[in-house]
This record gives C-alpha cells, sequence and structure tokens, in this order.
C-alpha cells in the first residue's frame, strides 16, 4: 500500500441517492459477492453512473473505493488489448474484503465512447499508441472528468477514501472536488501479449504506477 494524502478542496454540487437495490454478482471465474447497487440524481454529467457498495461498506470508516471507467470490449467481452476486465475482477474482491465501494462510471473509451474507440483501436494497429489515436481523431487523449465520481462519493457520505487505482489523476481530481484520499492502494497487475505495449504506453506517458516484469 501508499500512502499518499491528497487533501480536500471544494465540493462539487450535490447529487442524491436515487434508488439502491441488491444485486448478488457473480464473475466469469465463479466469484461470487453481494452489491448493494446506488443509483443518483444530480449527477453534473448526467451520466447513468453507478456505486456498488460491497462487503462491510458501511462500517469502513475510511472505505476502498475503486473508479472503473465502462469497458464494453473488456468488462463484458473479455477483451485482451486493455486490462479493464481483471481490474474490475480484482476490484471486487479487493473491496469486499474490507468494506467500500466500486463506483462504475459510463466513461468508455477514456471518455470518448465505444465507437471512437474501436477507431482508435484500427490507429493503433498502424502503430499510434492509445493516447496518440486519440488525438490523431481529433479527440482527448484522456477525456475523463471525475467530477461526479466526487459527488457520488459525498452523497454516499464518504468524503474521505482509500482509493483504488494506479492512475495519478484520479486522486487529483478527487481531492480539487472535496475528496480527501488518505491512501492509494495499487490494483493488480494483468499483462497480456496484446496489452503490454498499451500497459507500458500507460506508464510512461501518463505516469501509472504499474510495475511491469523487466524482461517484458
Amino acid at each position: 500500500m501508499q500512502s499518499q494524502r491528497v487533501s480536500r478542496s471544494e465540493a462539487p454540487p450535490a447529487a442524491t441517492v436515487r434508488t439502491s437495490v441488491r444485486i448478488p454478482l457473480q464473475f466469469s471465474d465463479g466469484y461470487r459477492t453481494d452489491a448493494q447497487v446506488f443509483t443518483f440524481e444530480g449527477l453534473v454529467d448526467g451520466q447513468e453512473h453507478l456505486a456498488m457498495g460491497l462487503g462491510p461498506y458501511r462500517e469502513a470508516a475510511v472505505p476502498l473505493v475503486r473508479l472503473h471507467s465502462e469497458c464494453l470490449t473488456g468488462d463484458v467481452f473479455g477483451s485482451a488489448r486493455c486490462d479493464c476486465g481483471p481490474q474490475l475482477r480484482d476490484a471486487a474482491e479487493q473491496i469486499t474484503n474490507v468494506g467500500g465501494y466500486l463506483i462504475y462510471l459510463r466513461q468508455e473509451g477514456r471518455g470518448i465512447g465505444l465507437y471512437n474507440k474501436l477507431d482508435a483501436y484500427a490507429l493503433q494497429d498502424k502503430g499510434l499508441n492509445t493516447y496518440e489515436a486519440n488525438e490523431a481523431l481529433g479527440l482527448p487523449s484522456d477525456a475523463r472528468d471525475y467530477t461526479a465520481a466526487a459527488q457520488i462519493l459525498h452523497a454516499l457520505e464518504a468524503p474521505e477514501i482509500r482509493l483504488l487505482s494506479n492512475n495519478p489523476d484520479k486522486a487529483v481530481q478527487l481531492g480539487r472536488n472535496g475528496i480527501t484520499v488518505r491512501d492509494k492502494v495499487p490494483t493488480g497487475v494483468f499483462v497480456t501479449a496484446s496489452n503490454l505495449r498499451y500497459l507500458q504506453t500507460k506508464v510512461s506517458v501518463t505516469g501509472h504506477g504499474i510495475v511491469l516484469n523487466p524482461a517484458a
């Protein structure tokens, strides 16, 4: 665990819990857990983001939180071009063990959308890296904004968290929106022959805290 306190700044506009419902989850490898799923009103981007309370989430003094951006290809279809599906599965278990929230953000393709992401894949097949491909399409290399995630945490009365992430930008943005990140907990590293270059690019371009096998 890496200790890195990020202080709170200003809270965003208030959002409220709209619905709360229990859903049992079962992953493809057989792992099961129960989620208390929350929906929200008043989110600044108008998207249908979800929060899943896992494990003893109400008893956790400082909940473990994963902000997971939607990835249809990885989360649903098991694409090996990214590590999103394995990260989602790993986060569900880590959070269940200690109590906290998995916040599922509808930000496909780092915020550029599914079709644009697939267009970017085509450019990556021609040699561009994941960030260059987005920019070649005239899009931001990373369009994600975590203001709604901060709103969700405030609505869940979780203004201080342990953040499960390798992405330094998440902690910075949460801090700007009134959330104190007490600790940063690294996610697992899931390397395949198809995603190695993608992971290396995340380390070299955006400073993700991913430790790759030196021989890779």
